[in-house]
């Protein structure tokens, strides 16, 4: 596949690479189709940091893109390839096919029910409801004020119990013309009937994978090149794996396969091993840095010197490359002057060539390794190689 506008020339990483550039936009309110939960709104409560269906999208522009969204998740599950959605539980309950309940909705949004409930349980008080002047309306998941009838406009101690029963009502139905729109597009790739037999969380974790990226699992599908598994190397790629955060690990993955998270069981790589490739020819080792291929999941490093060293070359890779060179930044700020040796900028030359060829995504790389904080990655010093991720 020829990525039209992109330097890629797709085997698989570049697919893989579209589809987590997708899942962010969606979740960085690039498109109005996600909203973050009330309680991340305001930063309280469970689910701060989960997303939910956008309930006032209702066009039919909308829903065709909820059925887009709806066809990826169907995808995801068939091939076992992950998406990077982080999406609230009540979401998940619902494309499975279950409903709502008022536990669910204070999953997301906790202060609404207890203000409901208080509401409800007021004494008879027509003064009080009065200095309240409380429209007949609630708000929505979105934040959006919703008018619930046209016979009142006010909360009253008369009508309270059916403003308390029409919110909810609403609250609990909210979501259903997107969540519809959605299982319709699932329903193109695989039967969604069968959603019945799983869980909310079970369906979650088809579709998205495991979040947290257990590095048992990423090892139980490694293969070796130029180095024993035994070797103190490995032991201390390993180590560090086991070291850094759930981001770094999600970065780690994006640097070497183009994607966010691991599929849910090894049965789901589908064959696909990863490859950590050990490389001689890299002299000094702890000047370069590590390159990736993201269509072969494999991983080039040096034999680094020590941990720390191999630490820091990871971690400086992981963070400054994530996209598709375009615009030829690593090749226009690749180290020049006297620090940069000439078998380093032999490499490098003919790294550049490969990548109009094969389309390699650098991250430029020098001196001590150590990762400066992002943007953007500073120009490398040192004899640095290029790190690169090819797709």
């Amino acid at each position: 596949v020829k990525f039209l506008g992109e330097s890629v020339d797709d085997c698989g990483g570049g697919y893989s690479e579209s589809i987590a550039e997708i899942c962010d936009e969606l979740m960085q309110s690039k498109l109005p189709l996600l909203i973050p939960t009330p309680n991340g709104r305001d930063e309280s409560g469970t689910s701060r940091d989960c997303y939910l269906l956008n309930p006032t999208l209702r066009s039919q522009s909308h829903m065709q893109s909820f059925r887009f969204l709806g066809i990826l998740m169907g995808i995801a599950i068939r091939t076992g390839a992950p998406l990077s959605l982080t999406l609230a539980e009540p979401v998940w309950k619902q494309l499975s096919g279950s409903n709502l309940t008022p536990k669910d909705i204070t999953e997301v949004d906790r202060d609404y029910m207890p203000g409901l409930m208080c509401i409800r349980d007021m004494d008879a008080d027509t003064k009080a409801f009065a200095a309240m002047d409380m429209a007949f309306s609630t708000p929505s998941a979105a934040g959006q004020e919703v008018l619930l009838s046209n016979r009142y406009r006010r909360v009253t101690a008369e009508n309270r119990n059916e403003y308390v029963k029409l919110a909810l009502n609403y609250r609990l139905h909210e979501f259903d013309q997107a969540v519809a729109a959605v299982r319709e597009g699932i329903s193109g790739v695989v039967p969604v009937p069968l959603f019945s037999l799983f869980t909310g969380y079970e369906l979650e974790t088809m579709v998205c994978g495991s979040p947290d990226i257990p590095i048992h699992l990423l090892k139980s599908v490694a293969t070796y090149k130029g180095v024993e598994a035994t070797s103190p190397l490995v032991s201390w790629f390993w180590a560090v794996m086991e070291e850094f955060s759930i981001t770094e690990r999600s970065l780690f993955l994006r640097f070497v396969w183009g994607r966010t998270r691991l599929p849910r069981s090894i049965a789901d790589f589908r064959g696909r091993d990863f490859v950590l490739q050990i490389l001689d020819k890299y002299q000094p080792p702890d000047d370069f840095l590590p390159e990736s291929y993201t269509c072969f999941f494999l991983l080039k490093m040096p034999r680094y010197t020590s941990k720390q060293v191999l630490r820091d070359k990871l971690r400086y890779a992981i963070h400054f490359c994530k996209s598709i060179d375009t615009d030829e930044y690593a090749r226009v700020n690749l180290p020049t002057g006297d620090g940069a040796n000439s078998e380093s900028s032999e490499y490098q030359d003919s790294v550049i060539e490969s990548e109009q060829e094969h389309n390699i995504e650098f991250s430029t790389g020098g001196g001590s390794g150590v990762p400066p904080p992002p943007p953007p990655p500073p120009q490398g010093g040192g004899g640095g190689l290029p790190s690169a991720s090819l797709h």
